[in-house]
């Protein structure tokens, strides 16, 4: 980890602060290609990139991953009118209730995620007729935990899926050591075409999302209004889930090893305590990605 020092004047205290790396992880994932008659101008689909969240205690701030076969950080994705696979322009999700966390009776864990959606369903610049698609018990969800051996299906389920809770050994799979701070991770699954190479079906300079999936690492003790906090942790995950990326920079104190944010935002790239509401910078982002839609 690259750490630069500088010097910071807050309330007349100078406090030594250095930059935290945020720079992007590459790693390579097995690409798979699925026909798909539902979309007539997209065949198949790949991992294009992941967002994870860390814990501030670790000292490490969520990083993007970006998948080789894909592309680098240069190329952005995002949904596209018109081209959802559940043939409506309004946004679906699903909560995976076979994979619970240990902590939580997955009713308590469920509510939470519900009440994260229904938080950014509710800024007022977006209609996104957002709905959600029962859990049904046996369904099994998860096409990054099925690529990676933990289980799941290579199928559709809805444009955002909660896919549960996974063990820490999911997570080390993504970063080496991952399962010690990262407390969730949202993957982005694209469409291709024939050929396997991403598309852009509306020329927007954006590759074509075909869902997003959130996976909570079940290493980390969870609970519902305490530390760690379902829903401040879904909540992130979901403005991922939704296109957004990490906001606002990291700083590490000298003195204790402590992560500051300037500004503190729901989509800060480590956990920073309880934060169940958007504010103003959280709710730019989200505009700026669906104040048009569907005519985007």
């Amino acid at each position: 980890m690259l750490l630069i020092s500088m010097a910071c004047e807050k309330e007349n205290d100078v406090l030594s602060l250095r930059p935290v790396d945020d720079s992007p992880i590459f790693m390579k994932l097995p690409v798979h290609d699925q026909s798909n008659g539902r979309v007539a101008s997209n065949t198949g689909y790949t991992v294009f990139s992941a967002e994870y969240l860390t814990s501030a205690e670790s000292g490490q701030v969520g990083r993007t991953i970006y998948f080789k076969d894909v592309g680098n950080k240069q190329l952005t994705e995002d949904f596209v009118p018109g081209l959802s696979l559940d043939n409506t322009d309004s946004v679906s999700y699903y909560i995976d209730e076979t994979r619970p966390s240990d902590d939580l009776p997955v009713a308590v864990s469920s509510a939470a995620i519900i009440r994260a959606m229904q938080t950014w369903d509710e800024v007022t610049c977006s209609d996104l007729g957002m709905f959600r698609i029962p859990s049904q018990p046996g369904t099994a969800t998860g096409f990054v935990s099925e690529l990676l051996g933990f289980g799941g299906s290579l199928d559709y389920i809805a444009d955002v899926v909660h896919a549960g809770w996974l063990p820490g050994a999911f997570y080390d799979s993504i970063a080496p050591g991952g399962s010690t701070f990262i407390l969730g991770v949202t993957f982005t699954i694209i469409f291709t075409d024939d050929d396997g190479n991403p598309v852009d079906v509306d020329n927007n300079n954006k590759l074509d999302v075909a869902w997003r999936e959130i996976y909570f690492n079940d290493a980390f003790e969870w609970a519902d209004g305490d530390h760690y906090d379902v829903e401040t942790v879904a909540l992130h995950e979901s403005g991922h889930g939704l296109s957004q990326d990490h906001f606002g920079k990291a700083f590490s104190n000298v003195s204790n090893n402590k992560l500051h944010f300037a500004p503190r935002a729901v989509m800060n790239a480590a956990y920073s305590g309880i934060q169940t509401e958007i504010n103003g910078s959280d709710e730019g982002g989200h505009c700026s990605n669906w104040a048009s839609w569907p005519n985007n």
